[in-house]
Formats: C-alpha cells, structure tokens, sequence
C-alpha cells in the first residue's frame, strides 16, 4: 500500500521572513490523517529570510535531523555549541533532558533553504548530544543516520535509517522492503517515478505491505528515504 503526500497539500505557513511547508500537523497547522508517520513527528520543508531566523527556544525527547539545501545556518545551543552548517551538510540533536538553541540565516545576502526532521526516540531522558557532517556529493545511495552510525552515518536513537539517494536523468534502482517496514520517501529535487507513482520536488510516498521501492528519474533527483518501524 502507498499514498502521496503532495507538496501543494502540505500544511502552509508564511510569517514575512519564514516561508513553510509542513508535512505533519505543526504550530498552528493541524490535520487529523498527517499527525506523523511511524517515528517521524516532523518534516518541515523551511525558506528563511537573509538574516532572520529562530531565536532561542527549548526542545525535549526530540531527535532534531537539519538538513541544509542552500545558504548557512548559524546554530547556537545550550550545549555550548556553536557552529555554522552549509548547503549539502547534516546537523543532529538529541534534545533528550533538554536543549536551548536558536537558528539564523548566517548570510544577508540570499534566504536559507532547509528541511528540518523531527524523530521520536525509542527511549525518553537521554543525554543531550550534537554532531554535524558533510557527507560526499551525492551519487547513489548514501547512508545518513543509523542506530549504530555504521558506514560513517550519524547517529540516531531509533529503529530507522535515512539514505540520501540520488539519480541522474534515465536512471532506475530498486530495493527490496523488508517486512514490518514503513518507508517515507521524501523528494528534494528533480523528478521521478516510484512505485508507478509520478513524484516532483516537494511530494513523498509512504510505502507499507509492499517488497519493494523502484524509482525511475526522469531529471537529475535526489530524494531522503526514510526505513522505519511499524509503530
């Protein structure tokens, strides 16, 4: 079974400096069907004005994945942590007992572009934690998070794995699902077909009860696969 989450369905928000797509109910958008899926809680697709962004706010028992499409953000926390992530980079918190942080547009000369991700943990109370990389341009399939950071992923504290998969124009690839396994594809850029679905920039595919998950790209494309657990 699968279903389409169009971009122009998603939930909308447009405060001047912040322009936002929000896939699951959050702040001041709310829809019965999209109050997560799996362990995603949130997936908010973000464009920030030259110099605006979030001032300082708490977060708990909340795995905080950024993911930096263009520009730079500056992140500060209570951790101590101070740090600047670029396009292309991988930022993850365990908000865990408690965390304080704020996040800017770094440049004043061109908005911010980025997806943030909200994931339940599989326990509550941990420690708070930050890790930021760089992964290789993207080609193929590249592991991001993984609940043992093996391949050189980052870690998270759930029953999941992000691949950043990328296709060029006229490629296909295909992976086998695994049983019990909900996949959340999410697309970045381009545009393709999965699963005998038509998909562009913006739109995800939940996938259940299905063996496998086949794209075909129909322009250069990138899209977040997420492999999660049934509940």
């Amino acid at each position: 079974m699968n279903f389409v989450r169009a971009a122009n369905d998603r939930g909308y928000a447009q405060h001047g400096w912040l322009t936002s797509r929000h896939s699951f109910s959050f702040a001041d958008y709310y829809h019965p069907d999209f109050m997560g899926f799996s362990a995603l809680r949130v997936i908010n697709e973000d464009i920030i004005a030259p110099g605006e962004g979030f001032g300082t706010h708490p977060h708990k028992d909340m795995e905080i994945l950024t993911y930096v499409l263009s520009g730079t953000v500056a992140h500060r926390d209570s951790m101590g942590n101070q740090a600047q992530i670029h396009a292309g980079e991988f930022q993850i918190m365990s908000a865990g007992t408690g965390i304080r942080h704020s996040e800017y547009n770094a440049r004043d000369d061109a908005p911010l572009h980025l997806y943030q991700i909200w994931i339940l943990p599989t326990q509550t109370g941990l420690p708070p934690r930050y890790e930021q990389r760089r992964f290789a341009a993207p080609e193929g399939r590249q592991l991001v998070l993984s609940p043992d950071a093996r391949d050189g992923s980052l870690r998270v504290f759930q029953d999941m794995t992000l691949t950043r998969w990328a296709l060029p124009r006229g490629r296909s690839d295909a992976l086998p699902i695994a049983p019990d396994r909900r996949l959340w594809l999410q697309v970045v850029a381009g545009a393709l077909t999965v699963n005998e679905k038509t998909l562009a920039a913006g739109d995800a595919l939940a996938v259940w009860d299905e063996s496998r998950i086949a794209l075909a790209a129909h322009e250069d494309s990138e899209v977040l696969l997420f492999d999660l657990p049934p509940v």
